[in-house]
């Protein structure tokens, strides 16, 4: 059964080079919009690093040696969901599931640990990606921020 279509009570959008100091930039954008709704401090650290392993994606794996454009858009639904979709439309990925693996890295010989889905992974509700070699990749996080009345009891 599809889920019912939710309009956002807020958002914004962003397009962003993949220079490096774009990753910070894009953390700082989201822990500004997350901020508004009143965040746990882990909650929006998890937030923060998974936005920065997304990023770097991009900026590593989907343009490799060259320089393109990250879409960023933010999302927040008054259930507490806080949605993030990061969009590129660099090389794309061939196999999505052996990207998603531990370990794995699509640079062998460089110092890079393969680690970037996993820890999306383990620190949001859920991880989407979808992609098509040469036509980019999207990453689309989800992460309930909890109200405050829910920790009280």
């Amino acid at each position: 059964m599809p889920r019912p279509k939710l309009s956002p009570i807020n958002e914004l959008s962003a397009t962003l080079p993949s220079l490096s100091v774009n990753e910070k930039l894009a953390r700082s954008l989201v822990s500004s919009f997350v901020s508004l709704f009143d965040p746990r401090l882990d909650e929006l650290n998890d937030i923060k690093t998974s936005v920065s392993e997304a990023v770097t994606n991009c900026i590593v794996h989907a343009y490799r040696d060259s320089v393109g454009p990250i879409e960023l858009t933010i999302r927040a639904y008054g259930s507490g969901v806080i949605y993030i979709k990061i969009k590129d439309k660099g090389c794309g990925i061939a196999d999505i599931r052996q990207a998603m693996e531990p370990m794995y890295t699509s640079l062998p010989g460089e110092e890079r640990s393969g680690l970037g889905f996993s820890v999306m992974e383990s620190l949001c509700d859920s991880v989407e990606v979808k992609s098509r070699p040469g036509a980019g990749t999207t990453v689309v996080l989800r992460k309930r921020i909890k109200s405050r009345m829910e920790y009280a009891h």
